[in-house]
């Protein structure tokens, strides 16, 4: 297998809906999210030979990403991008996984957001 720290895929802004909210009121209805992803694949660009069976489908994880949040009901957005991130790593061939995962709910402000980056395990 041939690794690289630098070939990354980026998905910017993922629209999607979770139940999420400290309060029982705020999690009754979905609420908009957003989600930024970055995804370290196994596979150094090189070596894919323009063939997709040999990286991720970037729609494919997308729509594991909002399968994945409309399926729980959160406290935390940062419960549920952690959650998230290791769902991912555990699916998909990546190494490692960048979230920023956003929240519109602040009257004086665009949006709080959590973000982290987790490593797929060794072994």
């Amino acid at each position: 297998m041939h690794t690289s720290d630098e070939d990354s895929v980026h998905i910017e802004q993922l629209e999607l809906f979770a139940r999420i909210g400290v309060t029982d009121l705020e999690r009754e209805q979905p609420q908009r999210l957003t989600a930024s992803i970055t995804i370290w694949p196994k596979v150094r660009f090189d070596f894919l030979h323009d063939d997709i069976t040999q990286t991720t489908d970037y729609a494919e994880l997308c729509a594991a990403v909002r399968d994945f949040a409309a399926a729980r009901k959160d406290k935390l957005i940062e419960t549920l991008a952690a959650a998230l991130a290791e769902h991912l790593l555990q699916v998909f061939p990546i190494q490692q996984v960048q979230i920023e995962l956003r929240k519109f709910v602040l009257a004086d402000a665009q949006y709080a957001a959590a973000r982290l980056t987790r490593r797929a395990s060794v072994g």
